[in-house]
């Protein structure tokens, strides 16, 4: 199938690393023109130069806090300077990395998680609006969290937070609706991120092996996949690509659960 990216641009907020360097990667592939946005300078370098082996010659990496207005106002400025003030797909891979029981967690971890897993989303879609808006089609793809339907107690302020990405994305579909710029969103289940490998190291499963790491989700949370097996970045990035393109046609204000199956409703 053809997804329609061949001359069109694409950001990637949270591209220089897990899941989102797999987006953008995936959106190289398709022959988009994409800029990955970052925190970190070494992330962002390394996500160019694998965006330019992937077919995008011309990526770009941009530092960027999310969570400051005024900076990301400037990225999509110099962007739309770069892309004759059009924008064709947008996608927030960004999260707030707070975790904790409830008991753990201060009000500074709390503002951390709607600073960075909220604000910084709102702040990305304001400022590419005009962009968007230029552009002959455009979409907007938010990444939410399977735990937004099946909680972790170690992760309350992280949920809470993209429980509202996931409110505030409903809200823009309508919203942008008559534009028909389409807004969906993505929530991926157990993936075989850093995090997610990371985590399962610390409970002594030392592998990156994704059924080892379902094996361990099953064992310490008692609600495995329906599939053996944890999922992979590239999996994820698929189906967020395919709602970022041309080719999503007629599909806006929906929750994509990317999980392996479980029984969310």
């Amino acid at each position: 199938m053809d997804l329609g990216f061949t001359g069109a641009s694409a950001v990637v907020a949270g591209g220089g690393r897990g899941m989102g360097l797999a987006v953008a990667r995936c959106l190289a592939e398709e022959g988009a023109r994409v800029a990955v946005l970052a925190r970190t300078p070494a992330d962002l370098e390394s996500a160019v130069a694998a965006l330019t082996a992937a077919g995008s010659p011309d990526a770009v990496g941009l530092v960027a806090d999310v969570g400051d207005q005024d900076r990301v106002t400037e990225v999509f400025a110099e962007l739309g300077e770069r892309w004759d003030g059009r924008l064709n797909a947008l996608i927030n891979a960004t999260g707030p990395n707070v975790q904790g029981d409830f008991g753990a967690l201060t009000d500074d971890d709390w503002q951390a998680g709607f600073d960075d897993g909220v604000m910084g989303m709102v702040h990305t879609v304001r400022s590419a609006l005009p962009l968007l808006r230029n552009a002959e089609w455009a979409r907007v793809v938010n990444f939410s969290a399977g735990s937004t339907q099946r909680q972790s107690v170690r992760l309350p302020a992280y949920t809470a937070a993209k429980a509202m990405v996931t409110s505030i994305s409903k809200n823009l579909s309508l919203y942008l609706a008559p534009d028909e710029i389409m807004v969906n969103v993505i929530s991926p289940g157990s993936v075989a991120s850093d995090s997610l490998i990371k985590w399962a190291k610390s409970v002594g499963v030392d592998s990156d092996d994704p059924y080892q790491l379902m094996a361990a989700i099953d064992k310490h949370f008692g609600h495995p996949a329906h599939l053996p097996r944890a999922g992979l970045p590239d999996e994820i990035a698929r189906v967020a690509t395919f709602l970022a393109s041309r080719a999503n046609s007629y599909m806006t204000g929906a929750n994509v659960n990317v999980d392996g199956g479980t029984d969310f409703t």
